[in-house]
């Protein structure tokens, strides 16, 4: 595990630390998407709904689709 020494104050932090254990300074090495991705609960659920949006979609279209061929042989 890589560590670096906070500039605050000196302890050591892992590379990946979100922020300092000891002082609460925020880690410039991580990046503002690694932590939303890793701890904003409101991230992932977004993330989420986009995909459940997306498969609604399809099944939308999947559906007017079935229902077209349908009228289709039917009034044939």
């Amino acid at each position: 595990m890589k560590t670096k020494k906070c500039p605050q104050c000196k302890n050591l932090i892992s590379i990946t630390a979100p922020t300092c254990l000891y002082c609460g300074r925020p880690n410039k090495f991580v990046t503002n998407n690694y932590v939303k991705s890793k701890w904003d609960k409101d991230y992932k659920d977004n993330k989420k709904n986009i995909l459940r949006v997306l498969m609604s979609k399809k099944r939308l279209y999947i559906f007017i689709i079935v229902l077209i061929i349908l009228f289709i042989s039917i009034f044939q």
